[in-house]
């Protein structure tokens, strides 16, 4: 019974932990709010109003039953574990591997609660300043995620991918498609750091470099982010990419600028301008929407030019020399085998960020 007693402890400090954190007291006195107003017949006399709060209440209560179910069944429990009765051990332990696994269902759905998680990504990895060093470092990272990917079966098409004269990349833009592929990859934002002893100098001295990775949810629907034609400068060249030799007689790349912003996308991967303009679309919106976010602007007008965290939110360091360690600057979260980190192995990363993100929103 002892050993019970404590995972019941342990269990029940994390339900707490995570209900503070998560304000449910104030979500539930919400909740009976709502259901005080939905109450009121009057309130039919605004159908289009009485239609909001009643979804209100049904997403809420889809929201927190859950919650207060565990809760309740988690005083049972430790109720009935107080009386101290011996011949419900058995009992008693499966009711808890039960809620233990409750709470873990709970906490893994918290992790893809943002508009866009659900969505299929782009991903873009660009060689910060440092020549060949960066660009080789870039392909590395590429590299990363692309054995990420295979490792769970996702969709990935590179969309477009610029070499580097010696070594590695310039850029890369993939597109990946899976379950919750963005709510995943949006912990990967931001600018990696790699220190090395760097193999393009005879003396492998010590060298550090920085590539960007921008990760951005894939938006088919034109009308969710709404940009005005008049905005975007379009223009088509001859294509240098993939694609054999019908890509590079053709001007089948396209470029396409926002003017208010200065974003500028290039798609040169699909065989067809349409394509690639319809690709280039559908990254300008979610580099728009990204944006939005970062500014807290309301709209795409009032987005302001060159304002852009990416750059300077370091996220990751990887040390290869004088010792290997893999770090995030954020969590906290660290692992010792770099090799096994540049295979693909970044789910503990992915995960020790979406906890920790899912702990903090409301």
């Amino acid at each position: 019974m002892f050993d019970l007693s404590k995972r019941l402890d342990i269990l029940q400090a994390d339900f707490q932990a995570s209900w503070e954190k998560l304000n449910l007291d104030q979500r539930l006195a919400t909740l009976s709010e709502l259901e005080k107003e939905v109450a009121v017949p009057e309130i039919w006399n605004n159908p289009d109003n009485a239609r909001e709060k009643t979804t209100a209440l049904a997403n809420l209560h889809e929201e927190l039953d859950p919650w207060t179910l565990l809760k309740a069944q988690l005083n049972d429990i430790s109720e009935l574990m107080a009386l101290g009765d011996e011949s419900l051990v058995d009992e008693f332990a499966d009711q808890l591997t039960a809620m233990e696994q409750s709470f873990a269902d709970l906490r893994r759905a918290l992790r893809f609660t943002g508009k866009h998680d659900h969505n299929d990504a782009i991903l873009r990895i660009t060689s910060g300043a440092g020549g060949t060093e960066a660009m080789d470092w870039a392909s590395m990272l590429e590299r990363m995620y692309l054995r990420w990917t295979e490792r769970h079966g996702y969709k990935v098409q590179i969309l477009d991918r610029i070499d580097g004269e010696e070594a590695g990349i310039k850029t890369s833009v993939l597109e990946i498609s899976g379950h919750n592929i963005y709510g995943q990859l949006k912990s990967e934002h931001g600018t990696h750091r790699l220190v090395r002893q760097s193999p393009f100098n005879a003396d492998h001295l010590r060298q550090t470099s920085f590539a960007l990775v921008e990760v951005l949810p894939v938006i088919r629907d034109d009308s969710e982010v709404q940009i005005n034609p008049k905005d975007l400068r379009i223009d088509v060249y001859h294509s240098g990419g993939h694609g054999g030799q019908s890509v590079n007689t053709t001007n089948s790349a396209v470029r396409i600028t926002h003017i208010p912003t200065n974003t500028v996308v290039a798609i040169q991967n699909e065989r067809s301008q349409l394509q690639n303009k319809e690709k280039a679309m559908e990254i300008l919106r979610g580099k728009l929407q990204q944006m939005m976010q970062e500014q807290n602007a309301e709209s795409i007008d009032s987005l302001r030019a060159g304002e852009s965290a990416s750059w300077g939110q370091q996220i990751r360091n990887y040390v290869l020399h004088p010792y290997k360690l893999v770090k995030d600057t954020r969590t906290k979260y660290e692992e010792n085998d770099a090799d096994a980190v540049l295979d693909g192995k970044i789910d503990n990363f992915i995960t020790s960020y979406l906890d920790e993100a899912a702990g903090q929103n409301v």
